[in-house]
């Protein structure tokens, strides 16, 4: 039998010399250098998207905001690069999920799918020595490349926030800067690589990748982010530019009534302030609410409070490191696990 052939067990790595950890390093490079050479195109092509088109972007904000409530702000800058700066977040989103599928899916799954793993823990580089040397280095390299990308998009959308355009907040922008991104991406590359340990193909292990990575983020924005920390509740109608607005719901005489969404509220709309058509000059028809001001206005004379609960804008860091915090975590456990499988599973 080769040595491709013979099952590796656990006594076999005990027999022989370790293999230094900077020659684990070495061999972890040699073997992975394509993924990362594809992970550095990738994020350099964007990164030199985003300089040129973020040098037009601050000089056009410049030109046109001062002040940014400016009708020329609203217009001619929003107009003319808010449609780009949305096409350009939400490519974003999948660059995390590819760097996990793969760059971290492959890490193991490629190996144990075509049995080489074998060679290499009869080798002196035992089986957890082998997961950890690929695992740990390859996910600083991603996550550090992923940090270094994070800053020149913040540095991308400072116009889009001062402009009131977009708000720090917002679900399509809030992962792609910061120090989130890079968490993001650890996280997606320690998912990949968790598949591809319990799958041990790399083509289904990319599919489990994406799918879980894509469950993940979802959950996240629309349930988990916004209790990191307990909204604040008004009844104020004008909320703070920056402030994340989170629900909104209305009470009569102290009691809840109705969701400011949905067919309730339409209906009662309708009854308390029926809308009143007209011609216009131009002969078009057009609909005015009823009485005086907006459907909330009306409502409020009618004894209804309309109330906001929201995350002010002063909390963004907090919420940046309390994601980035249990996004890191997750990592480490799934990374831990991931080598706790290699060592107990039989070969």
């Amino acid at each position: 039998m080769t040595a491709l052939t013979i099952p590796a067990r656990p006594e076999q790595d005990a027999g022989l010399r370790p293999v230094p950890w900077p020659r684990m390093a070495w061999v972890t490079w040699r073997q992975h250098r394509a993924a990362l050479a594809g992970v550095a195109v990738l994020l350099g092509a964007l990164a030199v998207y985003l300089w040129l088109d973020g040098l037009q972007i601050h000089h056009a904000f410049a030109t046109d905001c001062h002040p940014a409530s400016s009708l020329a702000c609203g217009t001619t800058f929003s107009g003319r690069y808010g449609t780009t700066g949305i096409v350009v977040s939400i490519f974003l989103q999948a660059v995390p999920v590819l760097i996990g599928a793969f760059a971290g899916a492959p890490v193991l799954a490629r190996e144990l799918e075509t049995g080489t793993f074998r060679f290499a823990w009869t080798q002196g580089m035992g089986r957890w020595r082998w997961t950890l040397a690929k695992l740990v280095l390859l996910a600083v390299v991603v996550t550090a490349a992923a940090g270094a990308f994070s800053v020149l998009y913040s540095w991308y959308n400072q116009p889009f926030f001062a402009s009131g355009y977009a708000i720090p907040f917002s679900t399509r922008v809030f992962d792609l800067g910061e120090v989130a991104f890079a968490a993001w991406t650890l996280a997606a590359f320690s998912i990949g690589a968790l598949a591809g340990m319990l799958i041990r193909r790399v083509v289904p292990a990319i599919a489990a990748t994406l799918a879980s990575y894509a469950g993940l983020t979802l959950a996240t924005a629309l349930y988990l982010r916004q209790h990191y920390m307990t909204p604040l509740l008004t009844s104020h109608p004008n909320l703070p530019g920056s402030a994340w607005s989170v629900s909104q719901w209305y009470t009569k005489d102290g009691n809840f009534a109705f969701s400011a969404q949905g067919s309730q509220l339409v209906r009662t709309v309708t009854r308390f302030c029926p809308p009143r058509y007209w011609t216009s000059n131009h002969g078009e028809i057009r609909v005015h609410s009823g009485g005086n001001g907006s459907p909330a206005q009306c409502l409020s004379r009618h004894g209804y409070t309309q109330w906001t609960s929201y995350q002010p804008g002063s909390r963004f860091w907090a919420f940046q490191w309390i994601e980035s915090g249990w996004l890191v975590a997750l990592s480490v456990l799934l990374i831990a696990a991931t080598v706790w499988l290699v060592r107990r599973r039989a070969a």
